[in-house]
């Protein structure tokens, strides 16, 4: 076997020696740290209903300090452990861990109302109200910024968990990317097992053994994670056996199924006679289509279209004293089920942009269907600018309000791209395109061709309403940073 360094959390000690060390401890450690947190919050937010409610310390009718300080933040912490809040897939992934928190605090307040007026016991409105409209969302605020906190450690490479990749080499290639870009989950790559052997895979990931040696590996190695790909086993009794003795040295195994970009709620895992069977419901073109989206749309457009009036008559005296040019130009665009429309824009390149591109065609950083170049000549000055913050898009709200688009979708196509669409990417046209949308907040320009389509495509088929409020809260994030605006 390849020999490899495994040391944890290299490039961290910027942060602070004893702080790192603690993050970086058991994942028991760890749990115990963020229960702390999160009952300093409890107390925090029933101290500040109690002052609220009474006098400090001879109010008569006060609550006692044991149910303020014990009971409560105990029971509180309870149902968060009961409701899985702590649990190590839940946390640092998508709104799953803030869902729990949510659910565990709704039904202690319901355990709590309900359970005061059975027993005939008399509690203060006031106190009760404060307690949870101020502990609910201090317990979700602690808990993203502690995730925002990991996030940033881990991308310094600290807080990781050393892993290898097990499977055929070309799919331990394909999940090492994916786990490579997404630094946040704290797994770093060092190496693969492959059932052929060899030196190293065809992305160049040195291959440690193979799947034999899994056991063997993570003893001799301070291996946390062991992450099994396609082809990493032949049947379910190799992979119980690679199981028992992993157990043995207490690693971490993940299954990466042949299932890809299907969204954690639509899956439902049920185990019948031994066999995880795993129900995957039916794709949600249709669902985004519904009445309550587009009501969302018509009173979100037309909020923002009045709000963003005199940005636009700003933008649109600036654009006159620079070029006298038009301030707006519309582009055919096609929606959904294809049917074209006019897009709305704010015009940001010389009146002339479409008869230049010919003569730019060599210069395209674009790939697949795309044409795009980080620094086109087209783009004036103050185009540069609205670009950069998305301002040249304002008036699509109008065709948002029109039903042509939808506030979130995919990336609205030209119809010379979608004569170039494969069977994938026809696939955006079932929704409505969106004035922004998944391809927006995971790097807008910077994205491959690729990854446009397979971003749309996912969010075509794992659509909801709460994904839809999530990608407009992170649009703005993505707007006034400027990530991959060009």
């Amino acid at each position: 076997m390849t020999t490899v360094d495994l040391e944890v959390g290299a490039g961290s000690r910027g942060f602070g020696e004893t702080f790192t060390e603690l993050l970086q401890g058991s994942t028991t450690k760890r749990r115990l740290l963020l229960a702390m947190v999160d009952g300093a919050m409890v107390a925090f937010a029933a101290l500040t209903a109690y002052l609220v409610r009474f006098d400090w310390p001879n109010d008569g009718d006060a609550l006692s300090p044991i149910w303020l300080f014990a009971i409560l933040p105990l029971t509180w912490l309870g149902l968060l452990a009961v409701f899985g809040a702590y649990a190590l897939p839940s946390l640092h992934t998508g709104m799953e861990e803030y869902r729990r928190v949510l659910a565990a605090s709704v039904t202690l307040a319901g355990l709590i109302g309900v359970g005061c007026y059975l027993l005939g016991i008399s509690l203060s409105r006031m106190f009760f109200v404060v307690t949870f409209l101020l502990g609910i969302p201090l317990l979700l605020a602690a808990r993203h910024l502690r995730r925002r906190l990991f996030n940033k450690l881990r991308a310094r490479g600290a807080l990781t968990s050393p892993a290898v990749v097990v499977g055929t080499p070309d799919h331990v290639d394909s999940v090492t990317r994916v786990l490579r870009r997404e630094k946040w989950l704290g797994y770093r790559i060092v190496g693969a097992l492959t059932s052929s052997g060899g030196q190293e895979t065809p992305g160049g990931l040195p291959i440690l053994g193979t799947v034999d040696d899994v056991a063997t590996l993570a003893r001799l190695l301070p291996l946390k994670v062991v992450i099994f790909a396609e082809g990493s086993f032949s049947d379910a009794q190799q992979f119980k056996r690679m199981a028992w003795e992993l157990e043995q040295v207490a690693t971490e195994m993940i299954v990466v199924p042949t299932l890809s970009d299907i969204s954690a709620g639509r899956l439902v895992s049920r185990p019948v006679g031994g066999l995880p069977l795993v129900h995957v419901e039916r794709p949600h073109a249709v669902a985004a289509s519904r009445w309550y989206k587009r009501l969302f749309d018509i009173v979100g457009s037309s909020l923002l279209l009045l709000a963003s009036a005199p940005i636009i008559a700003a933008v649109a005296v600036a654009i006159k004293l620079e070029d006298r040019g038009p301030v707006f130009f519309k582009q055919t665009r096609v929606g959904r089920w294809g049917q074209e429309f006019e897009c709305f824009k704010i015009r940001s390149m010389v009146v002339d942009a479409e008869a230049r591109k010919q003569a730019l065609a060599s210069a395209n950083e674009g790939a697949g269907v795309l044409f795009k170049i980080a620094h086109d000549p087209r783009i004036t000055r103050v185009g540069r600018f609205i670009r950069r913050f998305s301002i040249d898009e304002l008036p699509q709200f109008l065709n948002v309000l029109l039903g042509e688009m939808s506030m979130v979708g995919p990336r609205p196509a030209l119809p010379s791209e979608v004569a170039r669409y494969d069977r994938d990417a026809v696939r955006r046209l079932d929704v409505r395109p969106g004035l922004t949308g998944l391809w927006q907040v995971s790097g807008r320009s910077d994205l491959s061709w690729e990854e446009t389509v397979r971003l749309d495509v996912y969010y075509v088929d794992n659509w909801s309403m709460l994904q839809d409020v999530v990608i407009i809260a992170r649009t703005a994030r993505a707007v006034f940073g400027s990530a991959g605006a060009y």
